[in-house]
């Protein structure tokens, strides 16, 4: 992210964030409830949706934020579609994409066009289990740590720097079901948390990797614990 640092957000207007949704919208009530803050640097400034029924929708309602449907079904190619996002995120002056159980997956174009100012949530410890079905391939694989990443958006699916991640037991008697709720919890506090610290101006990208100051690592994590049995 250029042009915010540290030093000189508290003398700047709120970042404009626009969040791309699918669905039931939990992720973007995660970050509704934390841009509700008196201090939050950030505001959501628009929500589109690629569904009219998607949830989210109604979630942006009950907050009061402007929101759209654009359906990729009403534009002749994926380039008329993601030019038509691009138009919605530009007329309303938006610095921050976000990608909150969007589920299309965005051409290299759009990718390149937001660089940097495109993030994901994805419920995996990436690079581990990109794509679909990531807990219960977790499980197969009998990793002992499974999580979320958000991380700036790449070309390849699921790529790309990485800025806060959440690392999550994997239990004996986990479903896919079991697991993708604790996950999910995680991904509720680590978005909001990645937005903060972009809007509060502490993250830069150098290379492939994102850079991130005054952050203090958390304690190792051991599973199973070495006092306990499965």
């Amino acid at each position: 992210m250029g042009g915010r640092t540290a030093a000189s957000v508290d003398h700047m207007a709120r970042l404009r964030v626009g969040v791309l949704i699918s669905g039931s919208g939990t992720n973007l009530q995660a970050l509704i409830d934390d841009c509700a803050r008196p201090d939050a640097a950030s505001e959501i400034a628009l929500v589109l949706s690629n569904r009219s029924d998607a949830f989210g929708l109604t979630r942006a309602a009950r907050a009061g934020l402007r929101s759209r449907t654009i359906d990729y079904r009403a534009h002749g190619s994926r380039g008329a579609f993601e030019q038509a996002l691009t138009d919605a995120l530009e007329a309303e002056g938006i610095e921050l994409v976000c990608l909150a159980g969007f589920m299309r997956v965005l051409t290299a174009d759009f990718v390149d066009r937001w660089r940097d100012r495109l993030i994901n949530i994805h419920p995996s410890l990436l690079p581990a289990f990109k794509g679909l079905d990531t807990h219960a391939r977790a499980i197969e694989a009998g990793v002992r740590f499974t999580g979320c990443t958000v991380h700036f958006v790449r070309a390849e699916v699921d790529s790309g720097p990485i800025i806060v991640q959440a690392a999550v037991p994997v239990r004996a008697d986990d479903t896919a079901e079991s697991l993708a709720a604790r996950v999910l919890r995680e991904e509720h506090r680590c978005l909001p948390l990645a937005l903060r610290l972009i809007a509060e101006g502490r993250v830069s990208v150098a290379g492939e990797r994102c850079l991130i100051d005054a952050a203090a690592p958390g304690g190792a994590l051991v599973n199973p614990a070495p006092d306990a049995q499965e």
